[in-house]
């Protein structure tokens, strides 16, 4: 009987690749588990086996909840604007290729150019990004 168990936790386990999120995949965890269980002990009523399997299958999911996907969500600092490249520019300095008038201008930013609004400043200026708006970078002239 305990390879019904196992059989069990092979189908949770694939109905995670159709339904992603973790859910399935401990509970199918906490099937193999009551499959060795079964296996050791041959003689477990079906009652018995039904509550072992529901605090095996609670357990293996808390542990997943408050001890595993915090270590996986964890992020590595600055990782937050990895695909954001306009915000990865905050706090770095550029030079004006066309000068701020009325509050507009351009930056070169490696080999292109980007919008730039802050006060009015001459071509050459060196400028600090303090923000982004869209595709347009907020600066002030660099100290």
């Amino acid at each position: 009987m305990h390879y019904l168990w196992w059989i069990l936790a092979l189908v949770l386990i694939a109905g995670e690749l159709l339904l992603p999120g973790y859910f399935l995949l401990w509970i199918g965890v906490a099937a193999a588990a009551m499959g060795v269980v079964l296996w050791v002990v041959p003689t477990l009523s079906l009652l018995a086996q039904a509550v072992l399997f529901a605090l095996l299958a609670s357990a293996a999911c808390l542990v997943y909840a408050r001890l595993l996907r915090p270590r996986i969500e964890r992020r590595a600092p600055g990782s937050e604007r990895l695909n954001r490249r306009a915000e990865q520019m905050i706090g770095q300095r550029y030079d004006l290729v066309e000068p701020i008038v009325n509050g507009r201008g351009k930056a070169r930013v490696g080999d292109g150019q980007w919008l730039v609004s802050g006060p009015d400043l001459p071509v050459g200026a060196t400028v600090e990004v303090l923000s982004v708006d869209g595709t347009t970078l907020k600066v002030r002239a660099a100290t």
